[in-house]
């Protein structure tokens, strides 16, 4: 579904809105509309409508939410990145349920942001625009979980491997959603040391997939956004 639009400038944001519920994607259209420099191009109620939507406007980013019929916003998610690895369209997932499991599942798949749906206006123009400089955004809700889940595995003392300087920085690379090959162009190593050193990483932790190691990595301060680390929504929005 596309509603009217006026003319925008040619360098406007253009957005796909993914959402079943309709007063959902009303709210976020009325949201994002009114702002001249972004452009809604599509609206989708299930990730197959997305996916054709993508294929048809070649959206900036997408804001996609989590749960939705026949194809859920991961899955959905996880298809646009088996597609196009990294770059357009930005993913941007957006819940109502701030579960880590989630969290982790959509930063494994390479999503580019999750936000609460109780996100400010404010808070998602910014994300927008953050998302196309190549920062990952999170929702001050998210922050605060992910700093939770933090406290609690310190609280809990776990155990704590030994990786050497280089496997942290493979970690952190991976967890801010990066392929093989652009950890390999930022290290100055092969995309084949790159996979060795992830397999290592895998069987030294114990992770049977992607999502095991950016729960790592958020767990012992090896990839925590806001503290040094890719920027946020909310780091963003308090220096402007």
């Amino acid at each position: 579904m596309k509603r009217a639009i006026s003319s925008l400038p040619t360098d406007a944001i253009r957005v796909a809105i993914a959402d079943d519920h309709e007063l959902a994607r009303v709210g976020l259209y009325r949201m994002l509309s009114s702002d001249s420099s972004i452009e809604i191009v599509g609206e989708a109620s299930d990730g197959d409508q997305l996916l054709a939507l993508v294929e048809q406007q070649n959206p900036d980013v997408v804001l996609l939410d989590i749960f939705m019929p026949r194809r859920n916003g991961l899955e959905t998610a996880r298809e646009l990145r088996s597609r196009i690895p990294t770059g357009k369209p930005y993913i941007i997932m957006l819940t109502t349920f701030e579960d880590y499991s989630y969290l982790q599942q959509a930063l494994a798949i390479g999503a580019d942001g999750y936000l609460s749906k109780d996100v400010s206006r404010q808070e998602l123009l910014l994300s927008l625009r953050s998302v196309l400089k190549g920062e990952r955004v999170f929702s001050r809700s998210i922050l605060a979980l992910m700093q939770g889940m933090r406290s609690k595995h310190s609280a809990e003392s776990l155990a704590t491997v030994t990786l050497t300087k280089r496997e942290e920085e493979i970690l952190e690379l991976v967890a801010q959603g990066l392929t093989s090959n652009e950890i390999a162009d930022r290290l100055f190593i092969s995309p084949r040391t790159v996979e060795t050193h992830r397999a290592h990483l895998m069987e030294k932790l114990g992770a049977k997939n992607a999502a095991a190691l950016v729960r790592y990595a958020i767990l012992h301060s090896i990839y925590f956004p806001g503290h040094g680390r890719p920027s946020n929504a909310s780091s963003a929005e308090s220096a402007c």
